[in-house]
């Protein structure tokens, strides 16, 4: 008998112990009715949270990394630098989930399920206006997203829907995309450089709520929103300048 493959699920984390106490036990409900299809790990990236995420996250059952270095793709490293640490046993898929509980871990496996049936290497979960709770993206969030889609098509030729966090990919494909970004350019880094190396991709509809505690450290404040909306651009236009179109 095979073994069974490893799924790592990386969750970056600033000051949401409120929300990974709604978040993680809903998250583990869906990992245990799944469990049979393979083994499944919670990574916690705690970006120098000053409450309890940590404690939190540990009391879940969730390995804890921290990073003091603020930034969504710090964060992000950080988790991914563990998994191919020494000693460590890699995944073979690494899902992106957000900690505020927006997504819904109840599609975790249709995410998981073409990479696990290599017929995909990264998997979007798309932020389809149909399952979008009211008020969940707000309508800068909206218009940054369909104009970083809309620059990638112009300039790469593949449409992507959108550019949502919760996503899954095959850990070679994420080592072999070398992923630079530290800050709100990760997730169109990744999705760019998917092109560039001529990865498979599949796009997923997934529903997307309102989160339920706290503030958005993007949407939440202006200077987020433009922060990120600064990262996104600049990226697309570092990807577009330096590296070969496919």
């Amino acid at each position: 008998m095979s073994p069974r493959p490893r799924v790592a699920v990386l969750i970056p984390a600033l000051n949401e112990a409120k929300a990974l106490a709604l978040s993680l036990p809903a998250l583990r409900e869906v990992l245990d009715s799944v469990r049979d299809s393979a083994e499944f790990q919670i990574i916690v990236a705690d970006n120098g949270s000053s409450d309890d995420t940590a404690a939190v996250a540990i009391a879940a059952g969730a390995t804890v990394v921290r990073e003091t270095r603020r930034g969504y793709g710090a964060a992000c490293a950080a988790g991914i630098a563990h998994l191919a640490s020494p000693g460590e046993l890699a995944p073979h898929v690494l899902v992106f989930l957000d900690a505020d509980g927006s997504d819904d871990p109840a599609s975790l496996p249709d995410l998981i399920e073409p990479i696990l049936a290599d017929k995909a290497d990264l998997v979007i979960g798309c932020r389809d206006r149909w399952l979008r709770e009211a008020g969940s993206l707000t309508p800068p969030q909206a218009f940054g997203t369909w104009l970083a889609v809309t620059l990638i098509r112009w300039i790469w030729g593949f449409r992507y829907r959108d550019l949502g966090p919760f996503r899954a990919i095959r850990f070679s494909s994420l080592v072999a995309i070398d992923m630079r970004d530290r800050a709100y350019g990760w997730t169109v880094e990744m999705q760019v450089r998917a092109l560039q190396l001529r990865l498979r991709i599949d796009q997923r509809s997934v529903p997307y709520r309102r989160r339920k505690l706290g503030r958005s450290k993007i949407s939440g404040t202006i200077r987020g929103v433009f922060l990120a909306a600064y990262w996104i651009l600049t990226t697309i236009a570092r990807l577009a300048l330096q590296r070969p179109r496919p």
